[in-house]
């Protein structure tokens, strides 16, 4: 089978492997959409584990299905999580699904980026989703992403009323924009590139401004004289992170939903007295997926609009291109060779 290995972001290597066998419990996926994580483009991150195979934005077909596998079929259209809590330890007692070691630890062989995915027992009892009758393939690959969008607000905790300042409209940018107007939020949206703030505007933002000419002087003057009560910082520029930091209320929140590849200082006795919450997100829990499944499917959530571009497996390295450049591009979709969308 055709598999897509990544050595760097300029190396991305087209080669033939065997096609994963399956065990008793376990299933195997035909690969027919997997996404571009802005993470998967994060060469100081990924390179470490290089080569490997990527990809963990998945949906497709089953092609298998082992024998003591029960409420699946071939044929059945799913999407599948790589990440899988295990339900047994003391953080899933807990509820705190993303810090379990299996979710961090735990994922589909070889990868997204590959025409057959093999599936362990774990993911498909607890990552693996029937897709609806109207939610295409393409659309599921955004199940991953909204669902860690979601995982994200819930630990920033937005709230009705509140302003909400999204520094970075790519994809991430775009679905937590449409997330906080559902939550009857003020939201003000940045970014440097004048298509994705056509874009935020486009998907609700109230405000948007170019992050070249943003100052904490606009930002009052556009909130009443505010700051911002949530900062969701969706880029990695060390400009943002010195925006963020700037740009947020006292007892507000910043959250890291992109992380800079270097530590970052924070202004400790400010925050002390002002009482701002810094924190982060990793990854989504199986419910927050579910949730996802549901707002797409009720079109709540329009995540065909952010698929801007779509690339065959064969030609993958520059779908790794047009997101590295983050230009007049979105969210980019890897898709079989000669494939035709359902």
């Amino acid at each position: 089978m055709k598999v897509a290995v990544y050595y760097s972001n300029d190396d991305i290597r087209i080669e033939e492997r065997p096609q994963p066998g399956i065990t008793h419990n376990e299933i195997l996926v035909k690969m027919k959409a997997s996404g571009i994580c802005g993470t998967d483009v994060m060469e100081w991150y990924r390179i470490k584990k290089a080569p490997r195979i990527l990809g963990h934005e998945m949906a497709g077909e089953i092609a298998s299905v082992g024998k003591s596998v029960e409420g699946f079929r071939n044929g059945d259209r799913v999407f599948v999580s790589h990440h899988v809590p295990c339900y047994k330890c003391r953080d899933c007692a807990q509820g705190n699904y993303t810090a379990c070691e299996s979710l961090h630890t735990g994922n589909y062989d070889p990868g997204g980026f590959s025409e057959f995915i093999r599936i362990p027992e774990e993911n498909v009892r607890y990552g693996t989703l029937i897709l609806p009758e109207k939610v295409n393939f393409e659309d599921a690959a955004m199940i991953e992403p909204l669902g860690c969008t979601i995982a994200g607000q819930n630990q920033a905790g937005l709230k009705e009323g509140q302003t909400v300042l999204i520094i970075g409209s790519g994809v991430s940018g775009l679905q937590h924009i449409q997330l906080a107007k559902i939550k009857k939020t003020t939201v003000i949206a940045t970014d440097i590139d004048e298509y994705r703030l056509k874009m935020a505007a486009e998907f609700g933002a109230d405000h948007v401004i170019n992050a070249n000419n943003y100052s904490v002087e606009e930002l009052r003057r556009i909130n009443n004289d505010r700051l911002a009560d949530i900062v969701i910082v969706c880029t990695a520029a060390k400009q943002a992170i010195a925006d963020a930091i700037s740009s947020v209320e006292r007892k507000g929140k910043i959250l890291f939903f992109a992380v800079p590849n270097t530590d970052i200082a924070i202004p400790s006795v400010r925050f002390w007295r002002d009482e701002i919450t810094v924190t982060f997100s990793y990854g989504a829990s199986p419910d927050d997926l579910k949730k996802a499944l549901e707002l797409i499917n009720s079109s709540t959530i329009n995540v065909g609009k952010m698929i801007t571009h779509r690339v065959s497996i064969s030609n993958i390295k520059q779908g790794f291109k047009l997101v590295s450049e983050a230009k007049n591009s979105l969210k980019v979709v890897v898709i079989p060779d000669n494939f035709y969308l359902n």
